[in-house]
């Protein structure tokens, strides 16, 4: 019996040493390598970046080589301070926005390009009202912290050779600035939809402009940690990848697509169709005229180059940030 015990023992002890051998243990490292750490992805509930969903439910972030949790997070401050803090590694936003975040030392890279605002923001103004110099010395309503609508408004201005002294401010988020134009408070508001058709169907409303006239000017980007970047480049380029193969899917399977979406944000198929009227995605092709390349960049830079003037100007930034060091170039090929 005692023989029997020294056997099973040394059989166990056999296994165990197995189990922990170079071999082994090189093994599970290759795997660990292979899929590199999770990306956790944080984004607003914005119709801009449904077709993540489609990247997960289709599967094309696991056939891609990488594990994407989707996470909404409604305030870009809470966004990106989740990401200082490591528990989130990319998040969604305008361009705009990282001028600000970089401002402040957040150490980041935009890897990536989502779509831009094709009609979906816009001015609404009282039906006498032609033109922005129409609107000199009246009430216009604005988000005056920053954000997109801010940052339009200004590039708009800036056009003009107008600046915001030129109007009566009414400071207020970008949603109030609709609601208070349809209630009757204001001469104008920088807002997006629903608002825009709000302001049409009232008696004294009028869309007086919109982002269509203005392409590539509000747009949504992905930004990553910049240690992310560097310790998992094959994640990375998974992701990019699986971002251009969800657009494509949508173009070839509109219909499913929709679905996939929709039902991911709470909407109805036809609720989400009107939803995506303003916004255009931005495939492969896009994205790479969009981003350009270190050597020949293209409307990012300048868009960068613009907020970091505009948020100047504002007194919404008080350094400007070293901007051509905010962008990644190298997963857009």
């Amino acid at each position: 019996m005692r023989k029997t015990f020294l056997f099973l023992l040394m059989t166990i002890l056999l296994m165990l040493s197995a189990c922990s051998s170079g071999k082994v243990t090189k093994n599970a490292d290759h795997t660990n390598k292979e899929q590199g750490e999770e990306l956790n992805l944080a984004f607003s509930t914005w119709v801009g970046y449904a077709p993540f969903y489609i990247a997960e439910k289709k599967g094309f972030f696991k056939k891609n080589g990488v594990k994407v949790n989707l996470t909404r997070v409604e305030n870009t401050s809470d966004r990106l301070s989740a990401m200082v803090a490591n528990r989130i590694q990319a998040v969604g936003g305008t361009v705009d926005s990282y001028v600000t975040a970089a401002s402040k030392g957040i150490d980041f890279v935009q890897v990536l390009p989502t779509e831009d605002s094709n009609g979906g923001d816009g001015i609404i103004a009282k039906k006498e009202f032609n033109s922005l110099q129409d609107l000199k010395g009246k009430k216009v309503a604005v988000q005056t912290d920053g954000g997109a609508s801010l940052f339009w408004f200004n590039y708009l201005l800036q056009k003009e050779g107008m600046t915001m002294d030129d109007f009566d401010i009414q400071s207020m988020s970008s949603g109030d600035a609709g609601s208070a134009f349809v209630a009757n408070k204001v001469d104008a508001a920088i807002t997006w939809e629903p608002w825009l058709t709000n302001a049409k169907n009232t008696d004294f409303g009028k869309v007086l402009m919109t982002s269509e006239e203005t392409p590539g000017i509000i747009t949504g980007t992905i930004a990553m940690r910049k240690d992310y970047v560097a310790d998992n480049p094959k994640q990375v380029q998974a992701f990019v990848d699986s971002w251009f193969e969800a657009v494509e899917f949508y173009k070839n399977n509109e219909d499913e697509a929709i679905t996939i979406m929709a039902e991911a944000l709470g909407q109805t198929d036809k609720e989400f169709k009107e939803s995506i009227k303003g916004v255009s995605w931005y495939d492969h092709k896009k994205a790479a005229e969009f981003f350009g390349t270190k050597e020949n960049t293209g409307q990012l830079l300048e868009l960068l180059k613009a907020a970091s003037d505009i948020w100047l100007e504002q007194g919404i930034i008080e350094k400007e940030p070293k901007v051509e060091e905010l962008v990644d170039y190298s997963f857009i090929k």
